[in-house]
């Protein structure tokens, strides 16, 4: 078993990788994928299935995530399962070996996956350990180091987590944005025909990418929408010159509070057009500020995909996926916001409407599917408001 360890010296000869956090404490394993350094704040995800989406979910820029189900990498990887180009994610932690995968859709093995793509991770962690640290002291700063020969340079290793700045302050949303406007038909996958193209769209949403994952894109479309994606940094002025229907403000990683810089002014302008809105995760939060609410840093975050939400219009209580590091303080809401989404695990908000606008968004993942599809009807609500408003 894997410990927290502060000698520095390898538990033994075939240690071939180590994390290192902020406050020197290490955890002796072994190496995953590329052979590098790699830095960013440590948490954990409690989901148990989707390790492939979870590492390319552009939410997770400037993380190294810590898998607590022990066996990742089971399945395999394909091409499908992607929720961007490259992984976001810095490194992965797990507790097992990866095995040979055996599902009828792989296409490689998760460590050939990882070299493929620069990704750096360790195996043969206590993640149990690892992941109540982080519950105690919240996602602490660390580094992943994998060196086939086992040799680390222990104090440079905790230094360079300690100079790293942290995500309060960090905007990442210019890092995993588009660079330039595209179009999207692609709708959600069916077992017998892969994913579908709508073919005759009822409306025209435009996306604003702050990191989107692409099965959001599909959910969109599923509800016959043709999309236009524009780039974080897209002015008002650019995105009403599409003509659209509504607008959709996207998940992504860093802290609300610098990206709102460049996108709070961009989203008060379009809440004035009166056209219909909806944010999910980072879209959610920005939009909050955007209203006048405040966004705070997290002990520890939510991330996993058994999180229960109520929604108070329907009293419903739905399992939700989530990613998020940043939260918006429901005692900030101004007038005119109505709560519509409570977490359970902590009454912390996760969602809210405007009652003057047809505007709302949500803090978890209604794309995601962790077992059931319970929020998918929030795209049909979109939907419906930009019928609505027509």
């Amino acid at each position: 078993m894997t410990e927290i360890n502060k000698n520095h010296a390898p538990a033994h000869k075939s240690i071939t990788a180590v994390l290192v956090l902020a406050d020197g404490s290490l955890f002796w394993g072994y190496g995953v994928g590329c052979t590098d350094d790699i830095v960013g704040e440590v948490c954990f995800n409690t989901a148990i299935t989707g390790y492939q989406e979870i590492l390319t979910d552009p939410s997770y820029a400037g993380q190294i995530i810590t898998f607590t189900f022990p066996h990742i990498g089971n399945v395999g990887t394909n091409e499908d399962d992607n929720e961007a180009a490259a992984p976001a994610a810095r490194g992965l932690i797990i507790r097992e070996s990866i095995t040979s995968p055996s599902n009828y859709r792989s296409q490689s093995h998760l460590n050939d996956w990882c070299l493929a793509r620069g990704l750096v991770g360790i195996s043969g962690i206590d993640t149990r350990r690892l992941t109540r640290y982080i519950r105690k002291n919240g996602a602490p700063n660390g580094v992943i180091s994998h060196n086939k020969d086992g040799i680390f340079d222990i104090p440079a290793l905790i230094q360079k987590a300690q100079d790293w700045p942290g995500l309060h302050g960090m905007d990442l949303a210019q890092e995993v944005s588009c660079k330039k406007s595209y179009t999207w038909d692609e709708a959600r996958w069916t077992i017998k025909d892969g994913y579908q193209k709508i073919a005759n769209p009822k409306a025209h949403v435009v996306a604003v990418d702050y990191g989107v994952k692409r099965n959001i894109l599909r959910c969109l479309a599923a509800t016959g929408t043709r999309i236009t994606v524009v780039p974080a940094t897209a002015t008002a002025e650019e995105i009403l010159s599409y003509k659209p229907d509504g607008i959709f403000l996207s998940n992504g990683p860093g802290d609300p509070a610098a990206t709102g810089i460049y996108a709070i002014p961009v989203i008060q302008a379009l809440l004035q057009t009166g056209l219909p809105l909806f944010g999910i995760c980072l879209g959610y939060q920005i939009l909050a500020l955007a209203i006048g609410a405040k966004t705070l840093k997290m002990h520890q975050g939510h991330r996993g995909a058994n999180h229960p939400v109520k929604d108070y219009n329907t009293g419903k209580v739905e399992i939700t996926s989530m990613n998020h590091g940043f939260m918006v303080d429901k005692e900030s809401l101004p007038e005119g916001a109505k709560i519509s989404h409570i977490s359970l695990f902590d009454q912390s908000l996760c969602g809210f409407e405007l009652i003057e606008k047809s505007a709302f968004a949500v803090q978890h993942h209604p794309e995601a599917s962790p077992g059931p599809q319970d929020s998918h009807y929030l795209f049909d609500r979109f939907m419906e408001m930009i019928e609505k408003h027509a």
